[in-house]
């Protein structure tokens, strides 16, 4: 089969390069994203490796490139992002970007550190005005002269306590006016500064308690926050002048401003030095506002002229940073003039390779062509399948069960149908398909700018990533909406009823509960055209009973269709791989198992569709349609089925249906005992026939015998260094889980109609309970309520039916893939074909990515 059904074939090769062509075809190969290079030092440190030094210089680029990303993002400048790819540049011109990086760097840095002394020193001058401004009200308090002021001194400050209880002291006398009766001896001193208004209340205490009430404290705020010239946030703080009297005490208090960060600041005593300071401080501010416009300016300029080329410069150095990563993988030979490399490349892509080492050798300048030879290797090769855009959401949901096995059948393209049309199984709803199928429509319709907006929000990117299997699923959806009939719990009458009202009037307006009989003409016998019909959805007390029987019988009729074509799967396998001894003791006998009890059943339901008419009566005779579970019972029990009831004269649906069924049963259970012991059996004889035909020829011990023997028959596979009781031990698991499984995986099938059925039902109850209401009220004020009822019912049904239901439907569909169907056929124990790429390196932001395992 062709690379759709199978991952590629893959060869291990071995690559030669010229030294001084090696960077220039590491760099078309990346670009080429078709080649996984093996590490062929693992066991060198990395710090040892011959280019580390280049991918040192490479770090220090990406370093100053994200810094001036973060200065751009800082100042809000939009990045230009062309979407196109840069070439990975020369080696010598990595000497021009870090030239050009450090340049911007050092000036970027440099123009920050002159703002920010210019804003300190704005802040200082700001803070100097407002304690001039605040403090002259404090000063013209002392307008009376000297008494005043001692008066004001002289002021009762309030402790700790008198804080708590609201009470205030009485005035009490500072203890420096006993000192001395001089004027100048009890003249006070002072301070003024800022502080940060939180931490007022604390420093206030502080003053009191470490002073001993001895000091007098007058603050006022600042009404507008001022901007810290370091963090960039905007602080509240207030100003403060605190009078006291002695050296002892000034000290005390400025070790306190200190301790509380307190910044402080010099205040004239004279009220005419005040005024000349104050304008002074003004025109320093203007002069300030000129100079940091000017410097925000430069800075604003040389971050624009960044942010047109930062983006190419990120592609720029992490292509460089991943092909000196990749170039650390090879090996120097002897002459130190040759590089050696080893790589897995897909076998069709090998002339793809060798044109895009031959362009990077000429863009190189070497004469010498590279060489790229092909090895023998019996190591187990990458799985490589191809995706595009629509294929990669169906192969990553294969991909999370386990990666393929080498050249094993890919599940992924049967996913692509198989996948929506169980999910729409259990979420049949022609509303509720339309709203994930528009939805689905929109993303693809504009996946290019949805694309280009790159986002860190994972449950988008994953919505977005799987946008193709989103519409299918509606559009899935919508189709078994139509084949249920089923509209947000209303159905469609297109194609009229088959069923009519024979009664009057007044008997359908004076009885609740009616019954159609098809016996009689309310019913055509004939089937719908398309579909349900309309009828059923207004059938109260039986409408469950038949949506139960009809949607449990196509649930199983499906699961057993999906897990038959599954071992149908393995034969493919089997047959790829040559393996006889599987195809012949595990798929024959599973095979047979399986149609002989499950499909035979699928059977029994459709000849019960067909020869039964509505009337639980055969078409042309007086039998009555027997119950498929009671009879499914009744053959594996091997019991003879009891007397018909009172009316009937058989309960079998064909002549025969006995004996067939015990001879059914009696081929199953025969297939049990192959799929146990066949295998085991056939790899037990071959080795011992290997050990008689090679024991003559080589006068061997046994002990010798033991490493090539099963290599001569086929059958052994991969079994021959296997212990015998081991292989028993796994074929007898093997068999357990796959007799067993049929039983429960069939069973495991019937989630499609249970989730059906209650997502059916959430819709009904949503309708009765909640639309219904808002269509009963008439006139204006019904509409303005109707409008608020429909709101609220559309987000329940966006919220609950579309999304909580579809996530659900989702994980049911994808368990029935992962158990039922593939562990049928799917091993899943290979691992990636991870090639070195620039597009995945850039893709994921870090230049690490492109080092191999």
């Amino acid at each position: 089969m062709g690379s759709l059904f199978r991952s590629e074939e893959m060869a291990l090769c071995q690559l030669f390069l010229q030294s001084e062509a090696a960077y220039a075809c590491v760099s078309e190969l990346g670009e080429l994203g078709l080649v996984q290079f093996r590490d062929l030092n693992p066991d060198v440190n990395a710090f040892q490796r011959k280019f580390v030094n280049e991918v040192r210089r490479c770090d220090e680029m990406e370093r100053k490139l994200r810094y001036l990303e973060k200065e751009i993002k800082k100042d809000g400048i939009p990045m230009l992002d062309t979407g196109e790819s840069p070439e990975a540049p020369q080696p010598r011109e990595m000497i021009d970007l870090e030239a050009t990086f450090e340049k911007l760097e050092n000036e970027l840095r440099e123009v920050n550190q002159n703002a920010e002394a210019l804003k300190r020193n704005f802040l200082e001058l700001t803070e100097l005005k407002h304690i001039l401004r605040k403090t002259q009200v404090f000063f013209d308090e002392q307008e009376g002269g000297l008494n005043h002021t001692t008066e004001s001194m002289t002021r009762a400050l309030i402790t700790d306590e008198t804080r708590t209880t609201g009470a205030s002291m009485g005035p009490v006398q500072l203890g420096f006016m006993e000192k001395s009766t001089e004027r100048e001896d009890y003249m006070p001193c002072f301070v003024a500064g800022v502080i940060s208004r939180e931490k007022l209340p604390a420093f206030e205490r502080m003053l009191w308690r470490a002073c001993r009430g001895n000091v007098f404290l007058r603050q006022a705020m600042i009404e507008s926050p001022l901007e810290d010239p370091t963090s960039g946030d905007q602080v509240y703080k207030s100003v403060f002048i605190i009078f006291f009297q002695g050296d002892q005490l000034k000290t005390r208090v400025k070790k306190i401003c200190e301790g509380f960060r307190a910044t402080l600041y010099p205040c004239p005593e004279a009220p005419a030095d005040r005024r000349e300071m104050a304008m002074g401080v003004m025109t320093r501010i203007e002069d300030l506002n000129t100079v940091l416009g000017q410097t925000q300016d430069h800075r604003h300029r040389v971050l624009v002229a960044a942010a047109k080329n930062l983006k190419n410069w990120f592609v720029k150095v992490r292509k460089i940073k991943a092909i000196y990563h990749t170039l650390n993988l090879f090996n120097l030979d002897v002459t130190q003039k040759c590089l050696i490399a080893e790589c897995w490349v897909p076998l069709l892509d090998i002339e793809t390779i060798q044109l895009a080492l031959r362009r990077g050798t000429e863009r190189s300048g070497s004469s010498v062509p590279p060489i790229l030879n092909r090895m023998q290797t019996f190591e187990n090769p990458p799985t490589y399948n191809r995706t595009n855009k629509f294929t990669k959401a169906f192969q990553a949901l294969i991909d999370a069960y386990g990666v393929a096995s080498y050249r094993e059948m890919n599940p992924a393209p049967y996913t692509i149908i198989t996948f929506p049309f169980l999910f729409a199984v259990m979420f049949g709803d022609i509303g509720h398909g339309a709203i994930m199928a528009l939805f689905g429509l929109w993303m693809i319709r504009k996946e290019k700018g949805l694309a280009a907006q790159k986002t860190d929000n994972e449950i988008w990117n994953i919505f977005f990533g799987g946008r193709y299997i989103i519409f299918l699923m509606g559009v899935f959806s919508m189709y078994t909406g139509f084949i249920y009939n089923d509209i947000f719990s209303k159905s469609l009458n297109i194609f009229g009823s088959h069923w009519h009202v024979s009664y009057n009037k007044s008997t359908v307006w004076n009885n609740k509960l009616l019954q159609l009989s098809p016996k009689t003409s309310d019913y055509e016998g004939t089937p719908y055209p398309f579909g349900m019909d309309p009828i059923w959805q207004v059938a109260t007390s039986n409408k469950i009973i038949f949506q139960n029987a009809y949607k449990m019988k196509i649930s199983i009729i499906f699961g057993v269709c999906h897990m038959l074509f599954g071992v149908i799967m393995s034969w493919h396998n089997h047959t790829y791989f040559r393996n006889r001894l599987s195809l012949v003791y595990e798929f024959i006998p599973q095979l047979v198992f399986l149609i002989l009890l499950f499909f035979y059943m699928v059977l029994l339901m459709f000849i019960k569709w067909n020869r039964y008419a509505a009337t639980n009566e055969l078409r042309w005779s007086e039998a009555c349609a027997p119950s498929i579970l009671i009879t499914f019972i009744d053959m594996v029990l091997f019991n003879e089925p009891k007397k018909p009831p009172v009316g009937c004269k058989t309960v079998y649906m064909f002549w025969g249906q006995h004996f067939i069924q015990v001879v059914f049963v009696l081929g199953a259970l025969c297939c049990i005992p192959v799929m146990l012991l066949g295998k085991p059996m056939k790899i037990m004889q071959a080795r011992k026939q290997a050990n008689e035909e090679v024991q003559p020829i080589t006068g061997s011990s046994d002990a010798e015998i033991g490493g090539p023997a099963g290599h001569g028959n086929g059958g052994g596979g991969h079994h021959e260094e296997e212990e015998m009781s081991e292989i028993f031990i796994h074929q007898g698991i093997h068999t357990i889980e796959y007799v067993l499984g049929s039983v429960s995986h069939t069973a495991s099938y019937l989630r499609l109609w249970a989730l059906s059925l209650a997502h059916a039902q959430l819709a009904d109850v949503l309708w009765t309970m909640v639309l219904s209401i808002g269509l009963q009220k008439e006139g204006w004020l019904g509409g303005i309520f109707l409008t608020i009822v429909f709101a609220f019912w559309a987000i329940l049904t966006v919220g609950i039916l579309v999304l909580m239901e579809g996530l659900s439907a989702f994980l049911h569909t994808l368990r029935l893939h992962w158990v039922e169907f593939q562990s049928k056929f799917y091993l899943g124990q290979g691992y990636a074909f991870q090639p070195f790429a620039f597009d995945a390196i850039i893709e994921n932001g870090s230049a690490a990515s492109g080092e191999t395992d």
